[in-house]
């Protein structure tokens, strides 16, 4: 385990955190991470500001801080399901609803709120969806994902008509009341309290799990390690229009180390309470600690045979009658005395703990999602296995010691002024292999954890739980932020390469769900290398001209209603796969020119995506003779066939559109008046795509003949061949974490971002200050010091405008597609407009 990266506050507060004062931090699937810090006045010491940071983690230095409104300490953060909204609770039973403004990750906005005033919220969650999925290491070898990650049978905690589930959250406070806000259709929020059981008592520490059949399952204690820690089961219906909530006592426990006589007394608190993962309420983690240590033990829930008394043992069973059962909480295992925690950390990867699969994880030393991370005061953290409570691994470090983690005991760098830098809140993220945490100075830390907890593997061994995780994010739509720390570059092309025959693998119907998202996960991989850098532009362009594709085919109309059941953009691809000519006049006589007649102003406003197809036929085939090596963007249509194929049809289509609009034509500049330079481009790209159309993974295709090479060579003198500017430059940070020593940044201060490694960026991702900028979506110059709010993307750095310079209904279609989302799936943040 290493320490990836240190964040510190470029203003510090006037006074530090109290050890008293607690802090939250969440992290959401979309790799969003939120904490809390509370920053006294200058002016007043009375005054502090509960303030929500929230950062994406590869720009963790653009962070977005909201003076959130809470009166009171914040006590819970908890994101949804889909990483887009937030929830935050305090000490004075508000709860807030935060989610994206303008879908921007530095931008948001308290919708929704529900307040039981004066009555701090412990726990908080988000009713479940109904959506769980098994990740089975036994099947790791197996070529079907939907063996790999299997959904499981469970249902949603509240469910409309049709079964669609309900939104909403659920909280407990401090005085024993349970709390569920629904949010309904229409966007009201229906709110009703009731009490966990009939006695109210004290609760200080709580958690929410779910069950299969829907339930809520509620963990309570009173904070005392002699009183017995309460279970409740939680209904929530909506009956006339009004929110249900019905309660039930389930079984309870005490403690073991109370029953223990060493230490019946020695632990006289309850610290932590979590159970196991939020989807299996039948096992319980449990943390008991004094002054200077703690206690851990994990329970579970068991089914068990009630004895009979005596009496009725010589009694003639009746057939069929079974032995009643009733369920006990029964302890599983607990730890030796620890240093005492202050933080626990649960992993979320959903991975199978069958018998087999424990095995399959035990041999092939694959530890995401067993390890349970413990924080320490002494500022050290333990990742403990779930069930055995062995150590898996150990980091010894702080912030504020220079030395390298395991360089020193941890006992001598408490030897300091000041109280020891210790954890207060840390969170997995969603595949279990990296740590966020915050300290008790506000200070926020990123540690990546070894797959294998630091146990050496062979190679192959590695780049088998690596690409697992991989398609684990790619079958959920969770971010691989976190997968990529621990993707070396001498590994990226073997992971690419496994990652394509896995996914031509599987079903026709899966691969076209998945077809961006794994051109995404390639294109974020191989810039992690520069072997492999011009490989990266080659999967951006190919996103790009997927989507023109799909949108320019949906233009076109059946010119008869009751039509076959192919559309005309299959069978525009089906006659430009048979007709091999090379004179596009001759393809476009086959066609149906009635189906391609639309009003003039949609092809006009489309005119700069059909340049940016024109421009990039040109570049591909001028740099055709130039590509000896891998090095060079465009090495990757050379021999992709169904790309050049696509290029191929959008051409033909561009032809018909300029016989109806002239001015929706791509503009080249040529050297000679009469130059056909739409049937040039035609007969050259015909000719590469002969080359390899009928491509299969055994049988790459043909070389281009030295004819085809000849006529690209004089290209150049015939047409202006464009620049690549339309490539999108990302300045992330996760190409500067390969190295091992850790990195130190400041909030707002990008610049103090060490190189990235000894070799030189390619010169395809460099810009020169003077050069124009680029809107990457719309395919647009904005100048070279655009005054224009714009967007960048937080996975690929695409950038475009924020607010839309068009007003033509087909172009804000095109920016519609877009206005959640980048071309790669990853997330929007706002970057100011750069004034000189």
């Amino acid at each position: 385990m290493e320490l990836a990266y240190v964040c510190e506050w470029e203003k510090r507060p006037k006074s530090t955190h109290c050890p008293s004062i607690p802090l939250v931090c969440s992290w959401s699937c979309r790799n969003l991470v939120a904490f809390t810090t509370d920053l006294k006045s200058d002016d007043d010491d009375k005054d502090v500001s509960h303030m929500i940071h929230i950062i994406d983690t590869e720009h963790p230095w653009d962070v977005y801080s909201i003076n959130s409104g809470h009166t009171e300490v914040i006590s819970c953060l908890e994101w949804d399901q889909s990483g887009s909204r937030l929830l935050s609770a305090d000490g004075d039973g508000h709860i807030k609803c935060w989610s994206m403004s303008d879908h921007l990750v530095n931008s948001w906005e308290s919708i929704l709120s529900s307040s039981l005033d004066g009555d701090p919220i412990v726990a908080l969650s988000w009713l479940h969806n109904g959506v769980k999925l098994a990740l089975h290491v036994e099947m790791s070898g197996s070529t079907n994902f939907g063996e790999k990650f299997s959904r499981v049978k469970f249902s949603p905690s509240l469910t409309l008509f049709g079964g669609k589930p309900m939104e909403g959250w659920l909280a407990v406070t401090v005085s024993g009341l349970v709390t569920v806000s629904l949010l309904k259709p229409g966007g009201a929020l229906l709110t009703a309290s009731e009490s966990l059981c009939r006695l109210r008592g004290r609760v200080a520490l709580a958690d929410i799990a779910f069950t299969g059949g829907g339930n809520i399952v509620v963990a309570a204690t009173d904070g005392s390690s002699s009183s017995p820690v309460q279970f409740y089961k939680v209904v929530v219906s909506v009956v006339s229009e009004k929110c249900r909530i019905d309660t039930e006592l389930l079984p309870s426990l005490f403690l073991r180390c109370t029953t223990d006589p060493l230490r019946k007394e020695k632990y006289p608190a309850v610290t932590h309470l979590k159970f196991l993962t939020r989807e299996n309420s039948e096992q319980v983690l449990l943390c008991a600690s004094n002054q200077s240590g703690s206690i851990v033990e994990c329970w579970s829930l068991r089914k068990e045979g009630l004895p009979v008394n005596n009496i009725f043992q010589h009694r003639s069973p009746v057939v069929g009658e079974k032995q009643p059962t009733i369920l006990k909480w029964r302890i599983l295992t607990t730890t030796n005395d620890l240093e005492r925690v202050s933080a626990v950390a649960l992993p979320k990867l959903p991975i199978s703990i069958s018998n087999t699969d424990l095995k399959v994880a035990s041999d092939t030393k694959f530890c995401p999602g067993l390890g349970l991370a413990l924080a320490f005061h002494d500022g050290s953290i333990q990742i403990l296995h779930r069930l055995s409570l062995h150590t898996m691994g150990v980091f010894y470090g702080s912030s504020s010691s220079g030395q390298r983690p395991g360089e020193e005991p941890a006992i001598k760098r408490q030897r300091t002024g000041g109280p020891a830098l210790h954890f207060k809140a840390l969170q997995f993220s969603w595949t279990s292999l990296a740590l966020a945490g915050v300290d008790n100075h506000g200070k926020l830390h990123m540690l990546r954890v070894s797959p294998s907890m630091g146990q050496v593997l062979e190679m192959n061994t590695t780049l088998r739980h690596l690409l697992f995780l991989l398609e684990y994010c790619m079958v959920t739509g969770y971010d691989w932020w976190d997968v990529l720390l621990h993707v070396q570059p001498t590994m990226v092309h073997n992971l690419v390469e496994k990652l394509h025959e896995e996914y031509m693998r599987q079903n026709q119907a899966l691969q076209q769900v998945l077809a961006t998202r794994i051109v995404a996960v390639k294109a974020s991989l191989c810039k992690l290398s520069t072997a492999t850098a011009a490989r990266a532009c080659d999967f951006h362009a190919k996103l790009l001209l997927i989507a023109i594709s799909s949108t320019l085919k949906s233009l076109l109309r059946p010119h008869v209603l009751n039509t076959p059941d192919k559309s005309p953009g299959d069978r525009l691809a089906e006659i430009c796969a048979k007709n091999t000519d090379t004179d596009i006049d001759k393809v476009m006589i086959n066609l149906k020119t009635e189906e391609f007649v639309l009003d003039g102003p949609p092809l006009q406003s489309l005119q700069q995506l059909i340049q940016w197809v024109g421009d990039f036929v040109l570049y591909l085939l001028a740099n055709l003779p130039n590509q000896g090596s891998m090095v060079r963007p465009g090495f990757g249509f050379m021999r992709d066939g169904a790309s050049l194929g696509m290029l191929r049809e959008m051409l033909v289509m561009i032809r018909i559109w300029g016989l109806l609009k002239p001015g929706c034509l791509p503009t080249f500049t040529a050297t000679s008046d009469n130059q056909d330079s739409m049937q040039l481009l035609f007969r050259l790209l015909t000719k590469l795509w002969l080359c390899c159309k009928n491509q299969t993974s055994s049988d790459p295709g043909l070389d281009p003949d030295e004819s085809l090479i000849d006529e690209c060579c004089l290209l150049p003198s015939q047409l202006l061949v464009p620049s690549m500017d339309w490539l999108p430059v990302n300045d992330g940070i996760i190409v500067k974490l390969q190295g091992k020593h850790p990195l130190r940044l400041q909030f707002g201060k990008a610049s103090s971002l060490p190189g990235g490694g000894s070799t030189a960026p390619l010169e395809v991702f460099s810009r020169s200050p003077g050069s124009q900028k680029m809107d990457n979506l719309r395919c647009v110059h904005m100048g070279v010091c655009p005054t224009e709010e714009s967007k960048a993307c937080t996975r690929c750095g695409c950038v475009t405008m924020l607010r839309s310079p068009n007003k033509t209904n087909a172009m804000k279609q095109w920016e519609q597609r877009w206005i959640k989302n980048c071309l790669c799936g990853g997330l929007w943040r706002r970057i100011p407009p750069t004034l000189t």
